[in-house]
């Protein structure tokens, strides 16, 4: 990768992944867009365009503007708020995606985009999920994933673009707030348990979902698009995961830090219904063998780092504020 568009990148994985690049590749050399701009370090510290995804001739006139090798495709409408608004999910995370991979294939870019364990549906095995099982989620969402997965593979064969791909589970950030995802308690409760000492969970005790702490996250996706094409079998969404717990092992390892802290459910029954459809863990062999996978952060070192980041960064905000 040597020019890099990024949409979507002031969104959760963006705007962390932008910083990241950015470092690793050079500052003028990775192109944000997103379809506003904020204050963020992500939309200030380089290139930064407007792009709504869905207006493929915008979205082409950037790419070949900036003269980009490499088009990462973030922007989409996340699990929950996607179930509330499932024809806007679907003309956004779909017609974006169809925009995004015409880009890429008129300028023989290589191409990213994360699909989710959203993908995966009630009929699948919820131990272990393979790389290679049933895929059929109930969710627009999930719909969205599969169907993108399934493109993603097309524009490959079809057309020979390098795409790729991470199906991602719940990602935590100390960075980006929560977007409307189901995972998204595992983040709240991090800054509830720092500000109130104490979390109400919309997710019921004993659900099971895999995670993975942002910075590996964002090191898995370096290292697949730099990963030797010739070794990739399944190039396209690709099992990752780092940890799998419940909502009540969470709380315990905050109580490590915070003794007081005290948690309490009130469920949300559509992402809890949602997370029922969900694995309880999956199987990222593929990633280790093809292109060499690996994660650094469990539970424990993931919530240390997040609470002495976060009590920074809130600290901070307050002292600004007063």
């Amino acid at each position: 990768m040597r020019r890099i568009l990024i949409t979507g990148a002031l969104g959760q994985i963006g705007s962390e992944l932008t910083m990241k690049l950015r470092e690793t590749y050079g500052t003028d050399n990775v192109i944000a867009t997103d379809i506003k701009k904020n204050g963020s370090e992500a939309a200030q510290s380089g290139p930064f365009e407007i792009v709504d995804v869905t207006d493929l001739n915008k979205m082409g006139e950037v790419a070949k503007k900036h003269k980009v090798d490499t088009v990462m495709h973030l922007a989409a409408l996340l699990s929950a708020t996607a179930e509330a608004r499932p024809v806007l999910a679907w003309n956004l995370n779909m017609g974006g995606l169809m925009n995004a991979l015409e880009t890429a294939r008129e300028l023989n870019a290589q191409f990213f985009t994360p699909s989710s364990i959203g993908a995966f549906g009630p009929s699948t095995p919820k131990e272990s999920t393979p790389q290679d099982t049933i895929m059929r989620p109930t969710t627009m969402y999930g719909v969205n994933k599969v169907a993108g997965e399934l493109l993603s593979d097309y524009y490959y064969h079809k057309f020979g673009v390098d795409t790729r791909g991470l199906r991602f589970p719940g990602l935590i950030s100390h960075v980006a707030l929560p977007g409307g995802g189901t995972t998204d308690y595992a983040v709240e409760i991090y800054y509830e348990a720092i500000t109130n000492g104490r979390y109400t969970s919309y997710i019921d005790k004993g659900t099971y979902m895999d995670m993975m702490y942002m910075p590996d996250a964002l090191n898995a996706i370096i290292d697949l698009m730099e990963a030797d094409p010739c070794r990739l079998v399944h190039r396209n969404a690709f099992n990752v995961t780092a940890m799998s717990f419940d909502p009540e092992e969470i709380a315990n390892e905050i109580k490590k830090h915070f003794p007081g802290f005290e948690m309490t459910y009130h469920v949300d029954p559509v992402r809890q219904k949602i997370a029922d459809s969900w694995p309880n863990s999956i199987d990222a062999v593929a990633a280790e063998e093809e292109w060499g996978f690996k994660f650094y952060y469990d539970l424990a070192k993931m919530t240390e780092d997040m609470i002495y980041k976060l009590t920074n960064k809130l600290t901070s905000n307050k002292t600004k504020a007063n």
